[in-house]
């Protein structure tokens, strides 16, 4: 199965943390998709969530994983996100993937994300080589300390 991460998963050793078969096909982007941190969290933060937009990009990476380990994760995205299949633009072709967008029932424009959720969208926007703009345009966002210090630790932990 392709996967499109765009959020946290982005970064591979997160993502692998979570279904171990993930392997990078390709850094992609995604036209007419526009990035935002609107997705209620279990947690009470914000999390990445896209839209569709007109004149946007949202940039990501394209991972196959075992159709199996789908379950994983569905359950760790939560009820809050709907599974989407997507077409995406690599090379002269289109390359059907599936990604989450929120439920927008689980969405508020008023949310911030976690600072430790940030860093992980942005070391896996610098793993991946995307492009320097759009890796400014995250670090922009607006981010707040996680009120249990515990779990932040234990989120950045991965980072080492």
């Amino acid at each position: 199965m392709l996967y499109f991460a765009y959020g946290s998963n982005l970064y591979s050793k997160r993502l692998k943390s979570r279904v171990p078969s993930a392997t990078k096909v390709a850094a992609v982007s995604l036209p007419d998709y526009e990035l935002f941190f609107d997705k209620r969290g279990t947690d009470g933060s914000g999390k990445g969530n896209i839209r569709k937009t007109n004149d946007s990009i949202v940039y990501g990476v394209i991972y196959e994983i075992n159709a199996e380990e789908k379950v994983t994760l569905d359950r760790i995205e939560g009820a809050g996100y709907d599974d989407v299949s997507l077409q995406i633009p690599v090379g002269s072709e289109l390359i059907k993937v599936f990604t989450y967008m929120a439920k927008e029932s689980h969405t508020d424009d008023s949310l911030n994300p976690y600072s430790w959720y940030k860093n992980l969208i942005i070391a896996g926007a610098k793993e991946n080589n995307l492009p320097e703009e759009y890796i400014n345009e995250i670090q922009e966002v607006e981010a707040i300390k996680d009120p249990e210090e515990e779990r932040a630790k234990l989120e950045l932990k991965i980072l080492e």
